[in-house]
């Protein structure tokens, strides 16, 4: 493995960005503030060594070809990397109290994370907090590998090995239908009676342990279910509602974001769900996380499962 980085490539890629979003070697130039012949040579090294021809040069201007039109998305996301590691780095320099990474499902930068975030700007100032968007799958590989120093997600039961979690949310389960459906007259709904019904999932491919939970509760409760959409969220599962495909068990609270046209009912049944746990690496020390950790056991009164 070469571990040696190519400092020049770097450099030729960031020129190669300029110019395409310019497309013109001469605005390119005076926004690199350099002049335009070294960049022009550089970008004919950079074309030489990808075995590549990256744009086509005429009067009316600088277009990419097929190859820079290829290869300038991720060339757009290395920068943006590269960026983010800039200000981490600055900030750090500057003498900021910490940097914490964030993984989270959107149901949880909704309600979980925001107050949890505030609190700790609160007593660290200076913090630099990333919040990504993610799917609960991804969570573990991402602590696994250093990516998140905490993750939001749905996941009730076992976890990775060195991976702790900590419940932080449940509620009870409830039925999303369309409003002039014959069950949405009714003040509650029996698992049961949805055997007949087209069900709006959550993929399992984003969390399987929460999918595997409610394939298994609607078995317990005397429901095969026939699931004919898997979505990414349960913010698409109420908009698949909305549109007449079907309908959906979701969390209780999610009746504040239905539209005029889907309503939530309870389950006759009583069954909880988690709807947001806190998971993090336990073999690696971040003294943010120890402090959010030790926060929210506090705030609960139980340790987290590990």
């Amino acid at each position: 493995m070469n571990n040696t980085i190519d400092f020049r490539l770097i450099r030729q890629l960031w020129m190669f960005l300029a110019v395409a979003e310019e497309q013109h070697f001469g605005r390119a130039a005076r926004r690199l503030n350099m002049s335009q012949p070294p960049l022009t040579e550089q970008i004919k090294v950079l074309e030489q060594s990808l075995k590549v021809q990256l744009f086509h040069r005429s009067r009316r201007g600088t277009q990419l070809s097929p190859a820079g039109a290829a290869i300038l998305p991720a060339v757009r996301q290395f920068a943006g990397q590269v960026e983010r590691l800039e200000r981490v780095v600055r900030e750090v320099a500057a003498g900021q109290s910490g940097v914490l990474h964030v993984g989270a499902i959107t149901s949880a930068m909704l309600e979980t994370v925001p107050p949890l975030l505030d609190a700790l700007r609160q007593a660290h100032p200076n913090l630099t907090v990333f919040v990504n968007e993610i799917d609960s799958v991804d969570a573990i590989p991402a602590l696994e590998a250093g990516e998140l120093d905490l993750a939001f997600v749905r996941i009730d039961g076992e976890v990775g090995r060195g991976i702790a979690a900590m419940p932080l949310a449940n509620d009870r389960l409830a039925v999303a239908l369309p409003k002039d459906h014959p069950l949405a007259a009714l003040p509650r709904v029996r698992l049961r009676s949805l055997a007949s019904e087209q069900l709006v999932m959550s993929s399992r491919q984003v969390s399987p342990v929460y999918f595997d939970t409610l394939v298994s509760v609607c078995r317990a409760n005397g429901l095969t279910p026939r699931v004919t959409h898997e979505v990414r969220s349960v913010t698409s599962q109420i908009a698949y509602v909305g549109c007449g495909q079907g309908v959906a068990l979701v969390p209780s609270s999610m009746r504040k974001l239905a539209p005029e046209n889907v309503v939530v009912r309870p389950l006759k049944e009583k069954i909880e769900v988690v709807t947001a746990a806190l998971l993090w690496n336990t073999q690696r020390h971040h003294p943010l996380v120890d402090e959010v950790i030790a926060s929210l056991e506090k705030r609960k009164g139980r340790p987290a499962s590990r």
